[in-house]
Order: C-alpha cells, then structure tokens, then sequence
C-alpha cells in the first residue's frame, strides 16, 4: 500500500483512521499507557489496523488493553468531478 500517493488510496475508497490503543506497561502491569496509530485503511474490514494489532501482538511486549478507533472517508464520491479547465493567476 505505501507504494501509492495519499490522492490515490483516497480515491481507491481509503480514510484517515485513527485509533488509541491502551496497554500495559510491561514492567509495571497495573499501570496503562497511550498509543496513538493513524493510517489510511478501509472500512469496515480495517485491514491494515488488524494488521498492526497483530503486529503488537507478536513483536511488543505491552499487552493490549482496549483500541478505540475512529474512520472519516476524507473525499466522498460525490465530491470527485472531472475538470475541463484551468485558470492561470500571477
């Protein structure tokens, strides 16, 4: 996916997710911390956030305690149209 620009996963259908993961510090388990994830994926399978939860999961040693996520499609279709001019200014 990071081989195409952000205009193009935009109009492939991507948008700006966001989540905040909460986990446990590995030295003191009590105690949760704060990580803030965003990148572009697609609702509602989230491919690349399962992916990075997976990622966590196996290489990290701070285990999850909740991930809160949020998704905005940032360019809808009806807001995309075909232009036919331009318009120079100085």
């Amino acid at each position: 996916m990071r081989d195409h620009s952000q205009l193009e996963l935009l109009l492939k259908g991507y948008g700006l997710t966001t989540a905040r993961i909460l986990y446990h510090l590995p030295d003191h388990p009590h105690l949760l911390q704060t990580y803030v994830w965003q990148d572009y994926d697609i609702a509602p399978r989230f491919p690349v956030l399962i992916g990075f939860i997976a990622f966590w999961k196996a290489r990290l040693e701070g285990p999850l305690h909740s991930v809160e996520y949020t998704h905005s499609r940032l360019i809808a279709p009806n807001e995309w149209r075909k232009v036919d001019g331009e318009l120079m200014l100085h």
